[in-house]
């Protein structure tokens, strides 16, 4: 099949993927859009998570969250509110996702990197050593408990909630989904395929600081990386300026090659910037009212103005570099693969990496019609990444999985709900 009829085919993955990236794109930052039904595709995902997180929903303005200084994002439920939350505890009908994340989470945890991350950890009493003795007591209670009394009884007996304050200080978080999405791309330069993804330097350690921009790097029209330090460096090629940029908002991404393989990237490394988001420029710059933003709204003025991309994915002064991952598993920022369902983003200076989780949040499923609902539904997870848009206590995004199923469910993740997360009693 060749390069165009492949991307005839995958235009809608490629679509799906832009929708990934609207969390990070409009300038997401610790807010969740609270409005009208999402018309298509998927919010959020993060950079080196996979995730931006972005919708196609009007977007609310952001929730402004109390700045105490220093912040403690975690406090113990009191046990009445505890039981409450233990009760809607339940295990997967299938455990092995679950106990598979937590394999993850301890191969994390049992790094170097995983010990120096907790150093100082902001709330009392979460430690690097209860994280690890607290996952393997629940890999047990997942692994042999009889039924859903059995594992709920154990948990209160000998488990504590913390319990994120959130983003109003009162515990409200804001949830997203996101997933890996498909693009065509080539492993040579063509006169369609001219947007490079790139490997990380060797020497990225030792570039000295500040580091070179995007500007610098790239130049303003994303083309002009071989006559810098990114020489030589080029991964894959993308057709599209926009699906390269938001491959580096994601961190991951599945690519689909002209002789049908299919490559898979993963985050390796990025320069030390801030993420700047190219929706909250466009609305300081009056190109797009704040209530209007939208995905589709997005994607028609870019449409209209092409040109203006080179104006405004420059002003993201970070930039991120790849590897390819042979095939594997999207990868989140601990460096271990994130499991749908079972994965999620969080802010890591304010929340602990690789624990066990609770979230409480209405997450969609179909119904019997073919519709869908948006139930309430308490989980367990574990946290595994982080993102650019996932900054404070009050933001949460569900990693789904991959491909096109996984966007649509994904893209509906856009509501309110709790986050918790479970310790061994001191």
């Amino acid at each position: 099949m060749g390069n165009k009829a492949w991307r005839q085919q995958h235009l809608r993955l490629g679509t799906l993927g832009l929708a990934a990236g609207l969390a990070l794109i409009v300038g997401l930052e610790g807010a969740l859009a609270r409005t009208a039904e999402r018309l298509e595709h998927r919010p959020a995902t993060v950079e080196g998570t996979l995730h931006p997180r972005e919708t196609q929903r009007p977007l609310a303005q952001a929730t402004v969250l109390p700045d105490p200084t220093p912040i403690v994002p975690l406090r113990p439920l009191p046990a009445s509110d505890a039981a409450r939350v233990w009760a809607t505890v339940t295990l997967p009908q299938d455990r092995r996702p679950l106990l598979q994340a937590i394999q993850h989470s301890f191969t994390y945890l049992a790094t170097p990197k995983a010990r120096a991350d907790y150093q100082a950890h902001p709330t009392p009493g979460v430690t690097h050593d209860r994280v690890e003795r607290s996952l393997r007591r629940l890999r047990h209670l997942v692994q042999h408990s009889p039924n859903d009394a059995a594992f709920q009884a154990a948990l209160t007996r000998e488990f504590v909630l913390y319990q994120s304050v959130g983003r109003d200080g009162a515990g409200e978080v804001g949830f997203t989904g996101y997933f890996e999405p498909y693009y065509a791309a080539s492993p040579v330069p063509t006169a369609e395929f001219r947007y490079p993804l790139y490997r990380r330097p060797a020497d990225l350690e030792s570039w000295p600081t500040p580091h070179p921009t995007r500007l610098q790097l790239e130049g303003a029209d994303g083309l002009q990386g071989s006559q810098g330090p990114l020489r030589g460096l080029e991964l894959v090629w993308l057709a599209s300026r926009l699906e390269a940029f938001l491959v580096q908002v994601q961190g991951s991404a599945k690519l689909g090659l002209p002789d049908g393989q299919v490559m898979t990237v993963g985050f390796a490394g990025r320069t030390d910037y801030p993420y700047t988001s190219i929706g909250r420029a466009l609305i300081e710059s009056g190109k797009i009212a704040a209530e209007d933003l939208s995905l589709p709204n997005l994607l028609a003025y870019f449409e209209v103005h092409p040109d203006e991309l080179d104006i405004y994915i420059p002003k993201n002064d970070r930039f991120i570099f790849f590897r390819s991952t042979d095939g594997g598993p999207p990868t989140g920022s601990l460096s271990v693969p994130v499991t749908a369902g079972y994965s999620i983003a969080t802010d890591k200076s304010l929340m602990p990496p690789g624990a066990m989780a609770l979230i409480q949040a209405p997450l969609p499923q179909h119904t019997p019609d073919g519709d869908w609902e948006h139930p309430p539904t308490t989980r367990l997870v574990l946290d595994q990444d982080t993102g650019g848009a996932i900054l404070g206590p009050g933001r949460v995004d569900l990693f789904v999985g991959s491909g096109p199923e996984a966007g649509e469910l994904a893209g509906r993740i856009n509501h309110p709900g709790q986050l918790y997360y479970l310790l061994l009693r001191p």
